[in-house]
């Protein structure tokens, strides 16, 4: 005879779900956009819905980049923010890579690549974010892209630039590395082709190099890392071109003895 069945198990009795009532009187405000805010909408909108963005991430040690601002300052009492040395190097990037600095225009269905380097650097205002531009920064030391910078972010903060000053650009830097923020990725503002997104110096253990596929005689140190992200237009950049760059951006931070040539 086969044999019997296993009882099936008893199932579980139905357990009640209380679902808490929602309070509809909590007070809240309708804050109606500027006009600012709504072109930055409107704009950004339309950027990561037409432009096909791609990004590439890079890890850049940031030690000798801080020994030279110390050199910097104690012999020669010239200031430079780390923003300043990060500007300069893309500029010195772009001049190494031109095909990033260039635009696309979706009606012609054509690329542009522009003769002058002018980087727009992301700044906070009260009524939103704008880009004022560094006209033709790789032409520009160090004591000059810090001073026109800090000009032109308190001009951007007070409402006093004109449209000339922050309408164009060739290339943008979007830095968060001050709000305490490790990595983010930026929306590209159209035409330009790409923006680079920079976040803060964070210590990390670095292992052993290898130089040649030979391990050097050296114990794991502890570096400041920073990671720049590249947002690119894919109609405009491709992946090899945005490594080219980054490479490029890397090797003038890590020997930023070049950006004083």
């Amino acid at each position: 005879a086969p044999a019997a069945l296993a009882a099936a198990p008893t199932p579980a009795a139905p357990v009640d779900v209380v679902v808490p009532e929602v309070d509809s009187t909590g007070a809240y405000e309708d804050v109606p956009n500027n006009n600012m805010r709504k072109v930055i909408a409107r704009r950004l909108t339309e950027s990561k819905r037409d432009v096909p963005h791609f990004y590439t991430s890079i890890e850049i040690e940031l030690d000798e980049v801080m020994a030279l601002r110390k050199t910097l300052a104690t012999n020669h009492d010239v200031k430079v923010s780390v923003n300043d040395l990060i500007i300069r190097s893309s500029a010195l990037a772009l001049r190494d890579v031109p095909e990033v600095n260039a635009s696309y225009d979706p009606k012609k269905n054509t690329v542009s690549v522009q003769d002058s380097i002018d980087v727009s650097v992301a700044v906070a205002t009260p009524t939103g974010l704008i880009t004022p531009i560094v006209p033709a920064t790789d032409s520009l030391g160090l004591a000059d892209i810090s001073s026109k910078v800090r000009d032109l972010a308190t001009r951007a903060r007070d409402g006093k630039l004109k449209p000339e000053e922050y309408q164009g650009g060739t290339f943008c830097i979007s830095n968060l590395g001050m709000f305490g923020i490790g990595e983010f990725s930026a929306v590209i503002n159209p035409p330009q082709a790409a923006i680079l997104a920079v976040g803060g110096g964070i210590k990390k253990v670095v292992p052993t190099p290898w130089v040649d596929g030979v391990e050097k005689q050296a114990k794991p140190t502890v570096r400041t890392v920073m990671t720049a992200r590249l947002s690119a237009d894919r109609r405009v950049v491709d992946e090899a071109t945005a490594s080219l760059f980054m490479s490029a951006l890397n090797k003038y931070l890590s020997k930023p003895e070049l950006l004083v040539l």
